[in-house]
């Protein structure tokens, strides 16, 4: 099911422990990874402290760009479930200086109220 996903654009979820040793070189002490989700090559990692995409280019995959978004440039956020009809859910993130918003769709398996949840004490929280 996660080719399909990907086929038709929607992210599926990341193995946290897959990704340690890859974006070891990335997070900085103290930081870690707390959900991952990938489209094709691409992916969104939500740390601690931010949300990292990570955007593979070229048709080897060698070159790479990584977009830090910090939870506090975040100015709001919109979820869309999944219906019965529905094959994705939705996230869109606007941050401070930026019209349009970032997009994602994920898989319907995705709970995206978690993901909501975990992003809402993230930019709400006087810690970050």
């Amino acid at each position: 099911m996660g080719l399909i996903n990907n086929l038709i654009g929607n992210a599926t979820e990341v193995s946290i422990s897959d990704l340690a040793k890859e974006f070891e070189h990335i997070l900085f002490p103290g930081e870690r990874i707390e959900d991952a989700y990938r489209l094709f090559r691409d992916k969104w990692i939500f740390t601690t402290h931010r949300l990292i995409i990570e955007d593979i280019q070229g048709i080897t995959g060698k070159k790479r760009e990584y977009h830090t978004i910090p939870y506090r440039s975040i100015t709001h956020f919109l979820i869309e479930t999944n219906g019965t009809l529905d094959t994705d859910c939705v996230m869109k993130i606007w941050i401070n200086g930026s019209t349009e918003p970032y997009i994602q769709e994920f898989s319907r398996k995705t709970n995206i109220k978690d993901i909501q949840r975990k992003l809402a004490f993230h930019m709400l929280s006087t810690d970050n």
